[in-house]
């Protein structure tokens, strides 16, 4: 089990990673945009649903466990360890 923090950038031109970056205290985060709003919780809804088609695994396997009206998110994937998940994305 991996928790992932994700930089969520809605409303983008096309679903797509950015790469790897560090906040202010050297935490590693994800940037990822995503073509849907970020109204009614759509954003979120294809951020887990764009994850799960890059790792390989079920939608099921991703959940959201912080930030749902934030920019920062808290994923935590299921049955991939944090190397594998760096792999895969």
């Amino acid at each position: 089990m991996t928790r992932l923090v994700v930089r969520l950038t809605p409303k983008a031109a096309s679903d797509r990673i950015d790469g790897w970056d560090t906040d202010e205290q050297g935490r590693a985060f994800l940037k990822v945009r995503i073509a849907a709003p970020p109204i009614e919780g759509r954003a979120n809804e294809a951020l887990i649903a764009y994850l799960a088609k890059r790792l390989k695994v079920p939608k099921s396997r991703l959940t959201l466990l912080a930030g749902d009206t934030s920019r920062l998110k808290q994923i935590e994937v299921e049955g991939l360890d944090e190397a594998e998940v760096r792999a895969l994305l």
